[in-house]
């Protein structure tokens, strides 16, 4: 066989059998056949060419969606990570994905294509706004990120809990964190968003509007990251051996149904036990309760995204279920704890560039800012992104701009904001578009695809009408949390004109929506008018974002609450218990002392916890078993006061024995409903279970408001 000719330089290769190809840039790419001799990134996915960057057209600009360059570079520069700079406060786990219906028609990517087919996993779930030792339960957003270690390289799905998200464009992300964050001159609040500096950027940022109203409700304050919904945000596209493209966007429902807590609840628990989710997912895995979550995908062609009436790109917009239904691939089960927080779950880096074969970007332009910015994070956390106030670096002209903090920071900025637009500096900096610098118009690449513009389409105008549809799918119940979210966080901003503003935004939602709010924080009249570029469109209603109209009427996953005194009749609470765990339910034992107490019929109860450490805000439902003497102690207990007052003010059924007077002590005796079961021979075990399946009393709820107003 003859050899193949070598270029100077190549003279000492071992394998004289390697192919040499040359390029017409004068590169030499040596190639291989087999896997055992092919380069890959460190995702473990083959590399084609290493010789040249990715463009668009042979002469047009480097992409930024060439993750092969920017993995290598970023490798070769940096190294060390110090605490995220969002998602800080993240619970994780080990498990594995199971195709159960492959989707070769859509894809190539083998781990979606071959039924049976196990693929390892690793996810990771956040808040976004606070530190690592924040609490588990603020009003906010959650990270859902996953890492599939496919046999084709790592594939890593970093999206939300919420489908959408307040910005269309990357660019404005530091925007968004900077007014998120604690305000810099004065560092509060921690991990909210009840402030001035965010709720002047959202009012400024018509397009944030869908996504105001999903944070105000109760998605963002979750039962368990085991009843959180997973969503990629964005629309990825799908391509098949045959090179044929689907968009498509991914889901993962949990099978245990999704839930969340009352606010006032989260505030409790967050007192209570701040590491409640972490504890939650730990002990779950633990005992062998394994979260488990249907992964899955809308898929569409380009014919079918034209026809829909918005911009298939845009990230602030969703595609409803009843529209594109939900293919479900297979389960995603996570069935091991890491062994070592920091190793695992600190130093975990998902990265949204990432992508293996058969899975591509789009031209979502807040996607195809993610794979640099997240490369670009890794560099911050590695070695301090303030490098360039060294003097060898400074510009000797003026350098004026909302870039703060960080490593090594020399200069103190003054100031309320650092992000723009605000409105509570008028004489910060803004963009200059006599001065500043502009990218020529140029044809992108020989392909003449387009002009190279900071503009976005007409398709990504109107910013309202989904915020209206999700609002008007919204129960009752829903709605009010929605509105008394708005008027909670409105009423902590100290700036009246904000306040104004986005009562004018919310009556572009809904006019009963901004009426409630504004009269609320008492502002009747004030609101300003708001005039949208695109006038928001009446949707159907879908009751698919309605958590309490598809709730599932189960106790799988859940906790109840009993709360024993001596004396109690053990019959009733063991039936109670074989009842629960028919349905997949736990019950734990609460005592005045963690000693436990002595049952009617002699028999020592070991308690699972103290009532001074367990409020009933740990709990789905609640049950009290005491008799009349054992009760007497708890009357003259506030705790208990607290616990019984709580359960019945956050729509918990409540089965009881002998607990009328404690009821009557916590002032709640005449409003007692259909929630509260007297455990005895005129209300049945059957009953109770029933009701709790009902997740809450949400009736009650409306019954309760009335009688306050």
């Amino acid at each position: 066989m003859a050899k193949a000719s070598r270029p100077k330089g190549f003279d000492n290769l071992q394998d004289p059998e390697q192919h040499l190809v040359a390029s017409p840039g004068g590169a030499t790419h040596q190639t291989a056949d087999g896997a055992q001799g092919s380069l890959t990134t460190n995702q473990g996915v083959v590399v084609a060419d290493n010789q040249n960057t990715l463009k668009s057209g042979s002469r047009g600009p480097s992409l930024l969606e060439d993750f092969a360059f920017r993995e290598k570079i970023t490798d070769f520069d940096h190294e060390r990570i110090p605490e995220r700079i969002v998602h800080a406060r993240g619970s994780s786990a080990h498990g594995y994905f199971e195709v159960t219906n492959p989707i070769p028609h859509l894809t190539r990517a083998s781990f979606l294509a071959e039924k049976g087919k196990k693929t390892e996993v690793f996810a990771r779930f956040s808040t976004v706004a606070g530190g690592a030792g924040a609490g588990d339960l603020p009003r906010d957003v959650r990270g859902f990120a996953v890492k599939f270690y496919t046999d084709e390289g790592n594939f890593d799905l970093v999206g939300n809990n919420i489908p959408v998200f307040f910005i269309q464009e990357a660019i404005k992300f530091p925007d968004l964190i900077h007014s998120v964050n604690m305000e810099p001159d004065r560092g509060y609040p921690q991990d909210a968003t009840a402030h001035d500096t965010f709720w002047d950027f959202i009012s400024l940022l018509p397009e944030s509007m869908n996504m105001v109203l999903w944070i105000m409700s109760d998605r963002t304050i979750p039962r368990s990251l085991r009843m959180m919904v997973g969503f990629g945000i964005h629309t990825f596209r799908l391509v098949n051996a045959d090179g044929k493209s689907t968009f498509v966007k991914f889901h993962w429902p949990p099978t245990i149904g999704s839930a969340s807590v009352i606010w006032d609840e989260a505030a409790k628990i967050n007192s209570a036990d701040p590491d409640f989710h972490r504890r939650d997912l730990y002990k779950a895995i633990a005992k062998g309760a394994f979260p488990e979550w249907e992964f899955g995908v809308q898929a569409f062609d380009e014919e079918r995204a034209a026809s829909f009436d918005f911009d298939i790109f845009d990230a602030t917009k969703i595609m409803a279920e009843e529209v594109i239904v939900i293919e479900v691939i297979g389960p995603m089960v996570l069935d091991r704890n890491p062994v070592n927080f920091f190793a695992e779950t600190e130093q975990a880096a998902f990265h949204p560039g990432h992508v293996v074969p058969g899975i591509d970007f789009t031209d979502d332009p807040l996607l195809q800012g993610r794979p640099f910015s997240y490369a670009d994070t890794q560099i911050s956390r590695l070695g301090g992104a303030n490098f360039h106030e060294l003097p060898i670096n400074r510009p000797r002209c003026l350098m004026r701009n909302l870039q703060r903090d960080g490593m090594r920071r020399m200069d103190v900025a003054p100031g309320h904001v650092a992000y723009e637009p605000n409105s509570l500096d008028p004489s910060g900096p803004r963009e200059n578009p006599q001065r500043g610098f502009r990218t020529f118009a140029a044809q992108e690449g020989e392909g003449e695809t387009g002009q190279k513009l900071r503009l976005r389409p007409e398709s990504f105008a109107d910013h309202y009408s989904q915020a209206r549809q999700f609002y008007r799918s919204m129960s009752a119940t829903e709605q009010r949390h929605i509105q008394n979210a708005f008027a909670f966080e409105l009423s902590k901003v100290e700036t009246p004109v904000i306040r104004s503003r986005m009562l004018g935004h919310l009556a572009l939602v809904e006019e009963a929506l901004a009426q409630t709010v504004e009269t609320a924080i008492g502002m009747e009249g004030e609101r300003a008018e708001i005039t949208p570029y695109q006038a928001p469109v009446d949707l159907e209603p879908s009751p698919a974002l309605s958590l309490v109209g598809k709730a599932k009427p189960t106790l799988k996953g859940r906790k109840v609450g009993a709360l024993v005194t001596d004396g109690a009749d053990g019959d009733r609470l063991e039936a109670l218990r074989d009842a629960l765990e028919k349905e997949d339910a736990e019950l734990a034992i609460v005592a005045p002392k963690i000693g436990g107490v002595d049952l009617k019929s002699g028999k020592h109860l070991v308690a699972d916890m103290a009532l001074s450490g367990a409020p009933s805000v740990f709990f789905d439902a609640v049950a009290i078993f005491a008799s009349a003497e054992g009760i007497k102690p708890l009357l003259k207990n506030s705790t208990t006061i607290d616990w019984v007052r709580d359960a019945f003010g956050h729509l918990k059924v409540i089965g009881h024995t002998s607990a009328a007077p404690l009821f009557a002590k916590a002032s709640i005796a005449d409003d007692l409903d259909e929630g509260v079961i007297e455990l005895d021979a005129r209300a049945s075990v059957g009953q109770y279970i029933d009701a709790a399946k009902q997740q809450r009393v949400w009736a009650r709820e409306a019954r309760l408001a009335e009688s306050d107003a």
